[in-house]
């Protein structure tokens, strides 16, 4: 049985192979702008607490209560360059006394756009407040001719997903209210 076809409604031409998503089609965007080439996203994720409760007398089954979300970090990797956004992002956090709260001018926005074949943004993950937490520089070895890749981990606080078709679209002008939270609309 063959594959179902998908039309274009301006041309009506064939789209089906055009629409399939490979890992290598991506962008990452800094409050709006893409800074960067990146060669590597890993670690996005969420992960929802749970505590599993037995009944008495229930013994074919299990009660599960759901906690609070908890999100993986993400590492980015790029190739070094002359281009100081990563260094110019943590290096003020570092010079930050203990225990005092770093001010929300160090959290951004950023988007993680998927593409597939034809250009189209198929997925758009917002991670919703995000810091810098670890900056590696490349490895280096004499008898290496491989790219020097840095790297810039990012927790964050909040985490939107926009899938193509979905009215809205991702925003990174998203900003804290009263109470120091960003929104989660």
């Amino acid at each position: 049985m063959p594959p179902p076809s998908s039309t274009n409604a301006k041309n009506g031409a064939d789209t089906f192979g055009l629409n399939y998503v490979t890992s290598n089609r991506f962008y990452v965007e800094i409050e709006s702008q893409i800074t960067a080439s990146f060669s590597e996203c890993s670690g996005l994720g969420v992960q929802i607490k749970k505590e599993i409760l037995m009944e008495g007398g229930v013994n074919e089954q299990q009660r599960i209560l759901l906690g609070p979300a908890e999100f993986s970090d993400v590492t980015l990797r790029r190739g070094l360059s002359n281009d100081p956004v990563f260094w110019d992002w943590i290096s003020p956090l570092l010079t930050q006394r203990s225990g005092s709260s770093n001010p929300p001018s160090y959290r951004r926005n950023i988007n993680i756009l998927l593409f597939n074949q034809a250009g189209e943004t198929m997925q758009c993950w917002t991670l919703i407040g995000a810091v810098p937490i670890s900056w590696k520089a490349p490895t280096l070895q004499a008898d290496s001719s491989t790219v020097a890749l840095e790297e810039l981990t990012l927790a964050y606080e909040g985490l939107k997903v926009v899938f193509k078709g979905s009215s809205g679209g991702a925003s990174t002008n998203l900003r804290r209210d009263a109470s120091g939270y960003f929104s989660s609309n």
